[in-house]
């Protein structure tokens, strides 16, 4: 089978659109939103805190952005919305165990949500298929977290916008080109070995 011939039914499909076909879809995709929620939940709890910053450097960013290019811009924002919603109402799988809405940093899980979606969005256009595209997603998906995240840590802490920047913005850089490469290598690889089994 030729490379065009193998990657044309792929195009506008995720990862999850890859699994085998169900007579009970519906149920198919609410595990896999409540999945992507727990993914990110337990994500969330691998912290590490930040001297001087009140938010910490957690997998949950990384889980999001994955949740969103692997199951769509639909059922990416579902499941960001559960585990927004759920964390907020008293769960605690926010970072640290935490839970609530009155915390500094529910600015980023506003942004994780907004990104998830965008790069669901993008992945079904196939930007998660090579490394150069999957490093375009997730830098974009980052820095949506952070225009919404960096504001709200003002506001919410009353920061001037530097100070946050300081505070919620540089510290991680480092932190999300790590992700971004984890990234970089495992969706494009992913497409490949699937593209060889189907």
């Amino acid at each position: 089978m030729s490379t065009a011939a193998a990657s044309a039914p792929r195009q506008g499909l995720v990862l999850a659109d890859l699994l085998p076909a169900s007579r009970a879809k519906s149920a198919v995709d609410a595990a896999l939103v409540a999945g992507g929620a727990a993914l990110t939940g337990v994500a969330a709890q691998i912290s590490v805190t930040v001297p001087g910053s009140p938010v910490p450097v957690t997998g949950q960013t990384f889980a999001a952005l994955l949740v969103g290019t692997a199951l769509g811009a639909r059922r990416g924002f579902l499941s960001l919305a559960l585990y927004a919603l759920a964390g907020m109402a008293g769960m605690p799988w926010f970072a640290e165990a935490s839970s609530g809405w009155s915390m500094p940093s529910v600015g980023y899980i506003l942004g994780m949500l907004v990104a998830a979606t965008v790069v669901g969005a993008l992945a079904r256009r196939g930007a998660d298929r090579s490394v150069p595209r999957t490093a375009g997603v997730m830098v974009l998906g980052s820095a949506i977290i952070y225009a919404i995240g960096v504001p709200y840590l003002a506001l919410a802490t009353g920061m001037t916008l530097s100070q946050a920047v300081a505070a919620g913005l540089t510290p991680f850089l480092i932190g999300d080109a790590l992700k971004a490469a984890l990234a970089m290598g495992a969706l494009p690889a992913a497409w490949k070995l699937l593209g060889r089994r189907g």
